[in-house]
């Protein structure tokens, strides 16, 4: 499984939407295309949700993606994300 940060940010009508089914509806989204919530973060700043979650690979990451934007209206921005230690390895090959 590789880790994805999903970074979503609101529009006004995604806002009207809220509300923990949703949040409960995204997360089974996410499951749906294999995909395991690691955590889930409200953010202030130019983004508006951040979250990690791992996928088997890069085409479910994308098919979520696009699943969440579809099912809650909030436009997602997802990207790979490593550790910085596996970082590290990777930059001392």
């Amino acid at each position: 499984m590789a880790t994805f940060l999903m970074v979503g940010s609101y529009c006004h009508e995604s806002l009207k939407g809220m509300s923990a089914q949703r949040t409960k509806q995204a997360i089974e989204s996410i499951e749906k295309f294999d995909g395991k919530v690691q955590s889930m973060y409200a953010t202030l700043g130019p983004n508006d949700l951040v979250l990690i979650v791992d996928f088997p690979d890069t085409q479910q990451a994308m098919k979520a993606s696009v699943a969440l934007t579809n099912l809650t209206g909030i436009a997602f921005s997802t990207s790979p994300a490593v550790t910085v230690e596996a970082f590290d390895k990777l930059m001392s090959e």
